[in-house]
């Protein structure tokens, strides 16, 4: 059997904790503003194979603000588990005292006051300085890097993920999967995997189409404290649905549940005592595969870019969820002996950028990197009257503020903007610079397009959304948050099928509700068509805020959710 232990380590004179959540001293830590980096990154605990997991950071190498969610609904029988769990409810789960370092880390009430007293989070140079720390007591941890690293802000747009391998690669990682790094288009990738990359890219689950074959490697063996691990890949399953497949043709994907069993006995058959997923498939898509495929140990999940203090257990499989935006590293110390795994102990690592110091090396490597874009990046285009934010089930401000952009400069009646999780926080009452705008919007294939859409059309489109994230099945969901949609409200029934959540649409200009049979001017951007047409998303907001000079954007209150 397994021994459990699933804990944030904090020490306080070397003390170590196990057992519960482990966050009581967390709470006295932070009562006492008394957070060290020490503190931070800690010991490991015992065993013989170290992991280092980072995820979804999505170009993101300076100190930021990133505020997670107030709303991340669950639906059947996930409803009310981590990490569909918020707020005050969040805190009764873990233990975290309301008020303290990690209730600002891990949640959202708050955000602004917490944050203006806890500061920044991430930044590459202070993960790098965790990383060392790590090696330095284990020097044969394994740094994994679970995808959406190329893509997300303007020096990896302008130099095409260059930026970000550069930067994995200097940090000593041992392989990673993938998602958003097929937004570059497969003839970019294929270049960086042969010529630029320094470690395995993994995909199980990536096939050629025509062949019928396997596309990249499925895993990869290491050897780590006298222990055969195997890695296995699981990128992205729904590229071609979520993101243009014509920049990646040839390439199928899925999830593929057969074909992991399959990759899980080939690795055991070679003598892996220790089988790792690295996966991008969501936490419940994972939180499926577990239960449904045997003999893998640990699932590092990514993609929802969900931060879980504990690991959470699927019959003999422990899944770890890092967060994003860099805003966390997990290291997982586990005991591996007698052909098996026996033990595992998890730290979820918060990245305070003003405890944690930078590595100068990596420092200097990151300011290397940005100096051909740095006056660009840093002119100021407005002022935020009120917080910036993305993440959430239904509307952001950011994309408030995008939908806005869309309607007064694109002259529609209807905004949408997709429900990416990526992109993080303004503070109010500050500058917002061009860097911003493109940690929000920086992406390959931008253009703002404007249309005609019915009133019949529109409800198909928001239906088939609603589906990706509140289908019952986890293997029909998606990962992503609901559209944002500008100039328009209405209700939603999550707990209703496909086809019967979407009611009460109404145009807010007017107060009339949307007539199925009468057509409007809809713009939004990130369509996966093709040849769409309009000006960068980024062009479009830089000319709105300008204009607005302070952008205020107040509470949105045209979603009427029904939770079931």
């Amino acid at each position: 059997m397994i021994s459990r232990r699933h804990f944030l380590q904090a020490s306080i004179a070397a003390s170590a904790l196990y057992g519960a959540s482990g966050f009581g001293n967390w709470s006295r830590l932070s009562a006492q503003q008394a957070l060290t980096q020490d503190d931070l990154i800690g010991t490991g605990g015992p065993g013989n194979v170290t992991l280092v997991h980072i995820t979804d950071i999505h170009a993101q190498t300076q100190p930021i603000w990133f505020r997670e969610p107030e709303i991340n609904l669950g639906v059947g029988d996930v409803g009310g588990k981590p990490p569909h769990v918020t707020g005050a409810d969040f805190r009764q789960m873990f233990g975290i005292e309301k008020g303290s370092a990690m209730d600002y880390a891990l949640t959202y009430d708050d955000f602004v006051a917490l944050a203006r007293g806890y500061g920044k989070m991430g930044g590459f140079d202070r993960i790098s300085t965790v990383v060392k720390a790590i090696k330095a007591e284990r020097e044969d941890a394994l740094v994994l890097d679970g995808g959406d690293t190329w893509q997300g802000s303007l020096p990896a747009l302008r130099t095409e993920g260059a930026d970000m391998v550069r930067l994995f690669n200097a940090l000593g990682t041992d392989a990673m999967t993938a998602h958003w790094e097929f937004t570059l288009g497969i003839d970019r990738l294929t270049q960086i995997v042969e010529n630029e990359l320094n470690h395995p890219f993994l995909g199980a689950n990536i096939f050629d189409a025509e062949w019928d074959e396997p596309a990249y490697e499925p895993y990869k063996m290491f050897e780590r404290g006298g222990v055969q691990v195997a890695v296995i890949g699981q990128a992205f399953p729904y590229m071609p649905i979520a993101n243009p497949g014509w920049m990646f043709p040839g390439l199928s994907f899925g999830v593929r549940e057969e074909r992991m069993a399959e990759v899980v006995a080939e690795a055991r058959g070679a003598g892996a005592e220790l089988v790792v997923v690295l996966s991008h498939n969501g936490f419940d898509v994972d939180r499926k595969m577990a239960g449904n495929v045997d003999g893998i140990d640990v699932i590092l999940t990514g993609h929802t870019h969900d931060a879980i203090p504990e690991p959470v257990q699927v019959n003999n499989t422990f899944l770890i969820a890092s967060g994003s935006n860099g805003k966390f590293v997990s290291r997982i110390d586990l005991d591996v002996r007698d052909g098996g795994m026996k033990g595992i102990t998890h730290r979820l690592i918060p990245i305070f950028s003003d405890v944690i110091a930078p590595d100068p090396e990596m420092t200097a490597l990151v300011n290397e990197i940005r100096a051909p874009f740095a006056d660009e990046m840093s002119e100021v285009i407005g002022q935020s009257g009120s917080l910036l934010y993305r993440r959430g089930n239904f509307n952001g401000t950011w994309d408030d503020l995008i939908c806005n952009a869309l309607i007064e400069e694109r002259e529609a009646d209807i905004a949408l903007s997709p429900g990416f999780r990526w992109g993080p926080t303004v503070m109010p009452d500050s500058d917002i610079t061009r860097e911003d705008i493109f940690n929000a919007t920086a992406m390959s294939y931008p253009n703002a397009y404007r249309s005609e859409m019915t009133g019949e059309f529109l409800h198909t489109i928001i239906e088939d959304v609603a589906d990706n994230l509140f289908n019952p099945d986890p293997y029909y969901q998606q990962g992503g948050d609901m559209v944002r949609i500008g100039g328009m409200g209405y209700r939603i029934d999550i707990s209703k099928p496909q086809g019967e959540r979407i009611t009460e649409m109404t145009l807010l200009k007017t107060g009339e509700r949307i007539d199925p049979g009468k057509t409007y001017i809809v713009s939004g951007w990130a369509s996966v068509n093709e040849g769409t047409e309009g000006p960068p998303i980024w062009e479009v907001v830089e000319n709105h805020i300008r204009k607005q000079g302070t952008v205020n954007i107040d509470p949105n209150q045209s979603v009427e959710v029904v939770a079931g």
